[in-house]
């Protein structure tokens, strides 16, 4: 998706067949609104929030259809001439209601010839922030996010039953850890994971996993969008969080300790 055009164009349909099909929250990629890179930099196209067409488009379906939508990411001008990675959150009015910018950024080298260097282009955000749509408390985080599991802890014990990391995990990591790692952070903190993949090459270089998944509080994968551009869906029972958060309640079992450099780990 290298402009806004194609990125609308990609993810009205997708969502308007997902509201056909009985959806009542939607959950779209990281960089929904489109990506590019330029060797080693992500250089996604940009716009203001209250000018973005792409948030625009999807505000609008989320009031034509009355359904929520949690964007899970466009690219917003930021401080000192980079961007923002930002999440939101739509209510069913097409308000928004919340937004989270993405916190660990994506500065790896895989190989020799294959290295990615998000902070040249995006800063970092500083608040981890969960979103409540009726029911649901939905902990936000975004792609890279998802290896770092004390934000995700904090957001469980702040309350979140809903964890997300809409990402455009890279087809190389994602091969070897998405699964394993939507998994864990599920089992971890007796939440659902609900994450968004994009799919494809990347134009400018690079190509995204796809996958996209709905994992149960207790590990199990519910739904598995495959390596295609579709759609993925699920009826979750909030109660499951619950229940196997009673069976295991490791949320509440943090202990502060001594770490072996010395450093003293509290609980937070």
């Amino acid at each position: 998706m290298p402009d806004f055009a194609t990125a609308i164009g990609e993810a009205i349909p997708l969502a308007t067949a997902a509201v056909q099909a009985g959806a009542k929250m939607l959950f779209l990629p990281e960089y929904c609104g489109g990506l590019r890179s330029d060797g080693a930099r992500l250089v996604p196209p940009a716009a203001p929030e209250n000018a973005h067409p792409v948030v625009a488009a999807l505000r609008d379906l989320a009031a034509g259809h009355g359904v929520a939508v949690m964007v899970g990411s466009v690219a917003v001008p930021g401080p000192e001439g980079k961007l923002l990675n930002r999440g939101l959150m739509i209510d069913p009015s097409g308000n928004i209601t919340g937004r989270y910018d993405k916190i660990h950024l994506f500065d790896i080298r895989l190989s020799a010839s294959q290295s990615y260097c998000e902070s040249a282009t995006v800063s970092p955000g500083r608040v981890a922030v969960t979103h409540r749509a009726g029911d649901a408390v939905i902990g936000h985080t975004i792609c890279y996010d998802l290896r770092f599991p004390h934000l995700f802890r904090a957001l469980a014990q702040s309350g979140a039953n809903i964890l997300t990391a809409p990402a455009a995990f890279t087809k190389t990591t994602g091969a070897a850890h998405w699964h394993v790692l939507n998994r864990a952070r599920a089992i971890e903190n007796g939440a659902f994971m609900v994450s968004a993949c994009a799919v494809g090459a990347v134009p400018g270089g690079g190509e995204c996993y796809g996958h996209s998944l709905i994992v149960g509080p207790w590990g199990d994968v519910i739904a598995d969008g495959g390596d295609l551009p579709g759609v993925v869906q699920a009826r979750i029972d909030l109660d499951d969080a619950d229940a196997a958060r009673a069976r295991i309640p490791s949320l509440d079992h943090d202990r502060a300790y001594r770490a072996a450099d010395g450093t003293q780990r509290d609980v937070a």
